[in-house]
């Protein structure tokens, strides 16, 4: 198969497929799909091309998308690619100062914005932004600050810099200069410190990365409709709807994740990448019906699975025909429990739905594929371009993130480490050699910072190295500069961040208990206990103002959902704390479990 430079692909597909369906996004005021043709694309595409020519826009010059998913975003990476110009996502939910932060170090002078959260985030941090000379607003419906005289600009008033195509000459030069070797994006991710790392991910990187997902997932055809869903900030759903797009699939952008529910329903993909919430959520869905029937009805909801896990789990996964009774049991239950719940999510289109960004519990897993559902579990991080690993169609084994991907090299290293060498790998972080320097050894493996094993190539993780968390929700959280913001407040005395491989960021927090008193004293609460006085509305609702003052900058899934306060201290003698009083974090989520559990019920 040919593989499109990102520069041409666009037009190459619209040359290939002209008036089919190539994106669909929903028109909330009417509440419609509209459809764009890889005609209409292309052209619009084009369009944006020779704008940003009309803007001055330079060769391998950095250009910041600051949205959430939209049409738009595709149409300004593609139209970039083919200015040899580079893309920055940004978070639609990053606070002002990350984005000042990005716009900063990657001098970046014109920034597009999607709605009125970016646009004011952008206009806020404007004057703080030498290199920033204008915005370019996405969505018509954004009211401009009454400062804003010549900072912004609409997009149909930057498409309109491009009507006619007045510089297609310059666009073709420069798209016929395109070397592997550009800069396609610069990924911004949180390092340890908190100070983000710009991951430049080159066109070769790209190039790779079509080539060995052909290989792994030959199955992904222009017949195939994916529902854009993850933040296309986020390599993952970047990557996987850029190979979309090289296969001739329909992507349908799904404007606000919180509506995933309907829009799902509403378009009925057959393919879907998503995080191991989404799974969670469907698991615990079933659980709750599966307590809530009785008799019969329980009966065989529990038989469908017993069964799907058989015939899915213990042959077909083996490459192993099911015994006869088996499989017209299965068949059974597919036109019947497995279809109902398919439908109830949406998916029952569906062929196959690739899930990273954390790790996926066994029972999960196990679940997913019992009701014949094909997740295809994997690993990867931004250095690599995304896929590092994931499930082969038959032969993957639960509890592990797949099977290695063609042609890239991995090998474990000191402390059980993943270490990564081929051509999906970043080579560095934009503008800075010390940390690129500290990521590559001299032979050129790129350390991971999470530990692992191989077994022949299916890999499998055991252990995260760098203290970074990640949710279950594929965001990365650093807990030092929550904790380090947290401790400043003097109500405050000690605090644990738990986040890792949960749906959202808690804290078990220690008071300073004489000032706690103190107040309890002026405000006339009576208590007989600390545990009592703690557990007391008015002194939850003290916490809870004073953390959402302190976490006001950080992003929203940053931000410290559920609290608990503590009536004792963390301790050495315990084991929670070093010689040097630095958490052990393993230590305290093991003594702390049941507390921390209680805080992700539902």
């Amino acid at each position: 198969m040919a593989y499109h430079h990102l520069s041409v692909m666009v037009h190459r597909q619209a040359e290939k497929y002209g008036d089919k369906v190539a994106l669909k996004y929903r028109d909330y005021e009417k509440a419609q799909w509209i459809a764009v043709s890889w005609n209409q694309f292309s052209q619009t595409v084009r369009q944006v091309s020779n704008a940003l020519l009309a803007l001055g826009v330079e060769v391998q010059e950095n250009i910041g998308v600051f949205s959430q998913n939209k049409p738009e975003c595709l149409y300004v990476d593609f139209g970039a690619y083919a200015d040899r110009a580079v893309t920055i996502p940004l978070y639609a939910t990053s606070s002002p100062a990350q984005a000042q932060y990005i716009i900063n170090d990657a001098g970046i002078r014109y920034l597009f914005v999607g709605e009125q959260f970016q646009y004011d985030a952008a206009i806020r941090v404007f004057g703080m932004c030498p290199s920033l000379k204008q915005v370019i607003i996405f969505d018509r419906k954004v009211q401009k600050d009454a400062r804003d005289q010549s900072m912004s600009i609409y997009f149909d008033e930057f498409l309109a810099l491009g009507k006619g195509l007045p510089h297609e000459a310059e666009v073709e030069k420069r798209t016929a200069e395109v070397a592997d070797s550009d800069i396609a994006n610069i990924l911004y991710t949180s390092g340890t410190t908190g100070e983000p790392k710009g991951v430049m991910l080159m066109h070769y990187n790209y190039m790779e990365a079509f080539r060995t997902h052909e290989i792994r997932i030959p199955s992904l055809t222009d017949q195939d409709v994916s529902m854009n869903f993850l933040p296309l900030t986020h390599v993952f759903e970047r990557g996987w709807t850029y190979v979309c797009l090289q296969r001739g699939a329909q992507v349908c952008i799904n404007l606000h994740p919180q509506d995933i529910q309907m829009t799902i329903k509403e378009i009925r993909p057959t393919v879907m990448c998503s995080v191991p919430r989404f799974w969670e959520k469907v698991y615990q869905g079933v659980q709750e019906r599966i307590n809530q029937e009785t008799g019969l009805k329980r009966a065989m909801i529990l038989d469908a699975i017993k069964v799907g896990r058989a015939h899915n789990l213990d042959y077909l996964r083996q490459g192993k025909t099911p015994p006869l009774m088996l499989h017209l049991k299965y068949k059974f239950y597919e036109k019947t429990v497995y279809a109902i719940l398919k439908k109830t999510i949406g998916i029952e289109n569906g062929t196959f739905f690739p899930t990273a960004g954390a790790a996926v519990s066994n029972e999960v897993c196990e679940f997913v594929h019992s009701v014949g559902i094909n997740m295809v579990v994997g690993y990867g991080l931004t250095e690599s371009t995304a896929t590092v690993s994931c499930f082969p169609p038959v032969g993957f084994e639960l509890g592990s993130v797949g099977e290695v991907m063609p042609d890239l090299e991995v090998k474990i290293g000191e402390n059980n480490e993943i270490l990564l060498r081929g051509k999906t790998i970043t080579p560095g972080y934009y503008r800075k050699p010390v940390s690129t320097a500290a990521a590559f050894d001299k032979d050129g493996w790129f350390h991971t910072g999470d530990a692992g094993r191989l077994e022949g190539r299916m890999l499998y993780l055991t252990d995260r190295i760098k203290d970074l968390f990640k949710t279950s929700n594929g965001k990365y959280i650093c807990p030092q500069a929550l904790e380090t913001r947290f401790i400043i407040d003097r109500y405050i005395d000690q605090v644990a961040i738990i986040a890792d491989e949960r749906k959202f960021v808690s804290a078990l927090i220690v008071p300073v208990y004489g000032l706690v008193e103190a107040y309890a004293k002026e405000k006339g609460i009576a208590y007989n206990s600390m545990e009592e006085l703690l557990q007391h509305p008015k002194i939850q609702a003290l916490f809870r103002a004073r953390i959402d003052t302190l976490q006001q900058q950080f992003a929203h899934y940053e931000q410290v959902k559920r609290f608990t306060l503590l009536p004792k201290p963390f301790s050495m003698e315990r084991g929670e704390l070093t010689n040097t009083l630095k958490l052990k974090r393993p230590i305290v989520a093991q003594n702390y479990k049941e507390i921390i559990d209680h805080m992700y019920e539902e």
